[in-house]
């Protein structure tokens, strides 16, 4: 790896890269976040790049809280920069994560809300602290749609019926609950997470890459939805997101403390349900 980031600490070993997120105060998605992602991603498209990545998180409480609603058109425009202005949303930056030609996973330790969910869900693999994960999507409690892969992946992992009691309730849900669900591959003790991790990835780091890039296309091609839906729920949130329920309920949830380390942040999904009835 040659570049360096504003946001993100690697370090390689072998063939295996860990890319560790550290965007004080709380690793909210803003626009340094989304610039360090997009070079990074150009990165990993190289073919000596190393063969997985281990993507986690600096902060113990918040591995990816949300975005930082204060800068929503600053990190799309960052984000545009991996496609080009057709593709300006972090929906179509996360499934270049998806695509990448290395086996991805996601360490998880913290809140992934939101599109932190979102680029988790991106990932190949997802694996979380049994006793600090906490995963949600809190976009309908705020007052749009998820935008950002949430909807297309959930539906696929989990089903409909449970699909729609994640995105819908906006409520948080922990490691064990997340695992039964199908939103991460499973929840490990804390304690034993490193370790499992970096066995998992050493064990496929030695695989021939043809082999792993071949199996990983094949799986895509199942699974991840086509470019035209994604691009559709991304509109879709850019549109909401402007409205006025949405300023009034974030506005509502600033006062409370909202992208601040404290009790909002940390217990977000209860603090969705007691902002009362739009109007």
């Amino acid at each position: 790896m040659t570049a360096s980031y504003e946001t993100i600490d690697t370090r390689q070993d072998g063939d295996v890269l860990s890319a560790t997120f550290h965007a004080p105060p709380m690793n909210l998605i803003g626009p340094e976040v989304v610039r360090d992602l997009v070079a990074l991603i150009r990165e990993l498209s190289h073919p000596a790049a190393p063969r997985v990545v281990i993507f986690e998180s600096a902060d113990a409480d918040f591995f990816f809280p949300h975005v930082d609603m204060t800068k929503v058109p600053e990190y799309t425009a960052e984000a545009a920069k991996a496609g080009g202005p057709g593709d300006a949303s972090l929906g179509m930056l996360f499934r270049k994560v998806s695509e990448l030609p290395v086996v991805t996973i996601a360490k998880l330790r913290g809140r992934a809300r939101g599109a932190g969910s979102e680029f988790v869900l991106a990932c190949d693999m997802r694996f979380a602290s049994r006793e600090n994960a906490v995963l949600g999507q809190p976009e309908v409690g705020i007052g749009t749609p998820p935008g950002a892969g949430a909807l297309q992946h959930l539906t696929r992992l989990m089903g409909r019926g449970r699909a729609l009691e994640a995105v819908l309730t906006s409520a948080d849900f922990d490691a064990d609950l997340a695992e039964r669900y199908g939103w991460v591959n499973r929840a490990v003790p804390d304690a034993e997470l490193d370790e499992f991790v970096a066995a998992i990835a050493a064990r496929m780091s030695r695989f021939p890459r043809d082999a792993l890039i071949a199996a990983k296309s094949a799986i895509n091609a199942i699974s991840l939805p086509a470019p035209a839906e994604v691009r559709a729920d991304a509109a879709l949130f850019q549109q909401l997101v402007r409205g006025q329920e949405v300023q009034r309920r974030t506005a509502e949830l600033f006062k409370r403390g909202f992208q601040t380390r404290g009790a909002t942040e940390l217990g977000l999904g209860e603090a969705l349900g007691d902002l009362g009835a739009a109007d």
